[in-house]
């Protein structure tokens, strides 16, 4: 996913942002936390990991292995489109948002969570198709060999991770967000279509990526086994966040 021995701007682009983001949620999470109603010390805590894992994934280490290593690919999938996400979706950024910003914005916010075209972007059909439809295109088509290297497609990786983790167990509110029942039997799809493209990819069958035998098969590995703490971790925060009456409220301030 990463190429060439300097940084890409767009990549650059990409860090400099995750840092503003999360100096911006720091300094609106403490503030927040010494008001009335304060704010968890485990949002914080889940946010600012996210935007590390993101950090760790873009730079060190890690890209240098994905530059030339399709295991350092999968290990950036990994960090950038389940793990970072599902952080930064617990940090909680849109309650955040509304409970600190002016009323007048809040509302703004509110009001755009309502549109019907985000509506239907964050329905749990749509978040499956731009996480493991995204997945099935990228290696079972020859557009991995188009896209490889450009790291545009890091942030359509990140995006579509989110939004995902949003739809599935974010804190935050989303109108229209379906009952838990619903996001599990979402979540099972999820899990089988990424299992069965660990399995072909541990087999080097069915796929159209350009590695040798030895990188798909671990590249296979790292994407089952880390697949499966990710979805754990994922099934975790959508039982332990549930609230059983909140499916049913609308969008509200905090």
């Amino acid at each position: 996913m990463t190429h060439g021995h300097g940084a890409h701007p767009v990549t650059m682009a990409v860090l400099v942002a995750v840092a503003l983001v999360a100096a911006g949620y720091l300094v609106l999470a403490l503030r927040e936390r010494r008001g009335a109603r304060g704010w968890g010390l485990g949002r914080i805590a889940a946010f600012l990991a996210g935007c590390a894992l993101l950090v760790a994934a873009l730079t060190g280490p890690v890209a240098a292995l994905a530059a030339t290593d399709f295991r350092g690919h999968m290990l950036q999938y990994l960090l950038i489109g389940m793990l970072a996400p599902l952080g930064l979706a617990l940090g909680a950024p849109i309650t955040l948002l509304l409970r600190t910003l002016p009323p007048a914005h809040g509302r703004r916010i509110t009001a755009l969570l309502r549109l019907r075209v985000l509506q239907v972007l964050s329905s749990p059909g749509m978040a499956l198709v731009f996480t493991v439809g995204s997945l099935v295109l990228l290696y079972c088509t020859p557009l991995y060999g188009v896209l490889a290297g450009n790291p545009l497609l890091h942030v359509h990786v990140l995006l579509a991770g989110y939004l995902f983790a949003y739809v599935i167990a974010g804190p935050d509110p989303a109108p229209h967000r379906p009952s838990v029942p619903t996001r599990l039997v979402v979540l099972g799809v999820f899990v089988a279509v990424h299992l069965t493209l660990s399995q072909l990819m541990y087999a080097g069958a069915g796929l159209y990526v350009p590695a040798p035998p030895e990188q798909l098969h671990g590249a296979g590995e790292i994407m089952r086994y880390g697949g499966n703490v990710a979805e754990l971790l994922l099934v975790l925060a959508l039982v332990i966040g549930w609230r059983p009456s909140s499916g049913r409220r609308a969008v509200h301030r905090g």
